[in-house]
């Protein structure tokens, strides 16, 4: 009976060694002829937005680096969860990744109801940039700086409102920050994207709005939009002249508005290297670099494993921010 009882464990130790191997053998095998067929890259905000047209400029390289064509798929709605929960649910071969903004990390925190895991389902790529968001307002307002704009929310208690790329999204928790750290109240405006916020604000309907850069500098330049300061930790390239909201005297107020490349839960590690390796190429390719630099976007070199720490660690910053502006979702 010992005799047996050996045998049969020594057998499934053997059945268990042999898949793991065939597992193993199969995602080897994946991942040499991969790419064999085009790319889906789901973004999950509107054509044009700043995400969009960061992933367009990336991939178009990629896309000529790999041989097969990379589709863009704009899948909008619900702060990005819906485009989102479609690659989460999509087969893990690397033929569908994700292009989302620094809102995928607000998102764990404020629905409720997520029908996917942000850490477990969508690993961590590669970032594709950093674009700080730029805090603007309708030139016909009159505002010369933020303390402009925060005299008048203050002497209008309620009665400013400001724009957003949905619930949960990064304009909105960059604006509640804003707001927490200049103590003023205003209300959220929610839009699908980028471009149709834009026209609420150049309009004057909607007061103010946390914009990714990339989308606003035309307008900017044009005076239809007046820049009165740039969230993040550093001035803007794109804006030298436009000082940060810690700069204009809100203290921890700054927000980092990045982009980064996600991959479906499951994906064979061979392929996560090798989508790692050719975006950090195309992002080397000096086409590619002068393109990302006239839209705005800074540089954020990392390795798959610095880049998901990174998300680690903005998940549990987006969730500290969620409590102390109580903001609620769902």
């Amino acid at each position: 009976m010992r005799g047996a009882a050996k045998a049969g464990r020594s057998g499934f130790r053997c059945l268990i060694l042999g898949l793991a191997a065939a597992s193993l053998h199969a995602g080897v095998s994946l991942a040499d002829t991969w790419p064999s067929k085009p790319l889906r890259a789901v973004v999950p905000f509107s054509a044009g937005s700043a995400t969009d047209i960061i992933a367009r400029a990336v991939f178009d390289q990629v896309s000529t680096q790999i041989g097969q064509p990379v589709v863009i798929e704009n899948r909008v709605g619900a702060g990005g969860t819906i485009g989102a929960a479609a690659v989460a649910k999509a087969e893990p071969d690397g033929y569908t990744i994700l292009v989302h903004s620094s809102s995928h990390t607000v998102s764990a925190v404020t629905y409720t109801n997520l029908t996917y895991d942000t850490a477990k389902d969508l690993p961590p790529i590669i970032p594709l940039g950093n674009l700080p968001n730029v805090l603007i307002a309708a030139s016909s307002k009159g505002y010369k700086s933020v303390k402009d704009l925060v005299a008048a929310a203050k002497a209008n208690p309620g009665k400013m409102n400001y724009a957003s790329a949905g619930p949960g999204s990064a304009a909105h928790l960059n604006a509640e920050r804003f707001k927490l750290s200049a103590k003023f109240d205003a209300v959220h405006v929610p839009f699908k994207g980028a471009p149709e916020a834009m026209r609420e604000i150049v309009a004057g309907r909607v007061d103010f709005y946390f914009c990714p850069i990339l989308p606003a500098l035309p307008l900017i330049k044009e005076s239809q939009l007046s820049a009165l300061a740039v969230s993040g930790s550093k001035r803007a390239s794109a804006l030298p002249d436009v000082p940060t909201t810690t700069e204009a005297g809100y203290a921890n107020s700054e927000y980092n508005f990045w982009i980064g490349v996600f991959a479906t839960g499951g994906t064979p590690p061979a392929i996560m290297r090798r989508l790692h390796d050719e975006v950090a190429k195309a992002l080397q390719n000096p086409v590619v670099k002068e393109r990302l630099a006239r839209l705005g976007a800074e540089p954020m070199p990392m390795t798959t494993d610095q880049f998901r720490a990174y998300v680690k660690k903005e998940i549990e910053s987006s969730a500290a921010l969620v409590k102390a502006a109580g903001i609620q979702v769902n």
